[in-house]
């Protein structure tokens, strides 16, 4: 019986984060599309989306995988298969998710300190955040979009911008991503690595944390993100098209039951390779 398991991921393990990342977060998307907002006041408490969920498999597996299965499951699933695409305008979210993901799966050397887990999982859905509210503030500051100022008040779009980032990071960040990664990392925690064949991670293990050159990759990602932005809002879509059918009920519900079978299918495929290596 082989019981020997590597901490560093093969492509095909590297494949298979991918796609039940890209499964789960798909379908976690679009079952956000059914929550109502709640405004109380100037306060509006929404759901914007259930980040856990990737922060958690980028915790404890490759986080490059998981950060791009996620930014692929958001286009593919809440997007595409609602018959709608914003062209280049999309490339905004998925990269500034993909880099929120990246960073805090970065940072986590060894899931088992609960500590930097809260800290990362916080720190990659502020991140994520934080690019959005830039982009927004740059698309008025370079006047690519309208913006209806508060009288008096020249600099409101930072003030509107700033409010929003810090209610939906309260709120949905700490709720949705913060909470939820405290609690799953922990207990998945060696239990679903062998699922893929792969050792625990350690702080030992090929997780080299932020480098220089992370970061500089995930900075070149940002200034993409913000100029792709900027010519989608100017008029530079590219391929721009909504389908006749866009977000309706029939789509909604093809599009969960496509992610949710999807996910079974990476489950079982998973249970299957595991069980074969415990029989080798």
């Amino acid at each position: 019986m082989n019981t020997v398991q590597k901490n560093a991921a093969t492509q095909s393990q590297k494949l298979m984060v991918f796609v039940l990342t890209m499964s789960l977060y798909g379908l976690a998307t679009l079952f956000t599309e059914l929550i109502p907002k709640f405004q109380i006041g100037l306060v509006e408490l929404s759901v914007e989306y259930f980040l856990f969920i990737p922060l958690t498999l980028a915790m404890l597996f490759d986080p490059l995988s998981a950060a791009l299965g996620a930014a692929t499951g958001e286009l593919v699933f809440s997007e595409i298969m609602l018959g709608q695409f914003g062209g280049l305008g999309e490339l905004e979210k998925f990269l500034t998710v993909t880099i929120g993901v990246y960073i805090a799966g970065r940072m986590v050397k060894d899931p088992k300190n609960r500590r930097m887990v809260g800290v990362a999982a916080i720190t990659g859905t502020a991140a994520q955040l934080l690019m959005g509210t830039i982009v927004d503030i740059a698309k008025v500051q370079f006047a690519v979009e309208d913006f209806e100022a508060v009288e008096g008040l020249p600099e409101s779009v930072f003030a509107t911008e700033g409010f929003a980032f810090c209610n939906d990071l309260l709120f949905s960040g700490i709720l949705f991503c913060l909470l939820p990664t405290l609690y799953l990392v922990p207990r998945l925690y060696g239990k679903i690595e062998p699922l893929l064949g792969m050792a625990p991670r350690t702080a030992g293990s090929d997780v080299a944390g932020l480098s220089p050159t992370a970061i500089g990759v995930c900075a070149i990602g940002f200034v993409c993100a913000v100029v792709a932005e900027l010519a989608a809002t100017a008029g530079m879509s590219l391929i721009d098209w909504e389908a006749q059918w866009a977000e309706s009920g029939t789509a909604m519900a093809v599009g969960m039951a496509a992610a949710a079978a999807l996910a079974v299918v990476v489950v079982l495929v998973m249970k299957k390779n595991a069980e074969r290596n415990v029989a080798c």
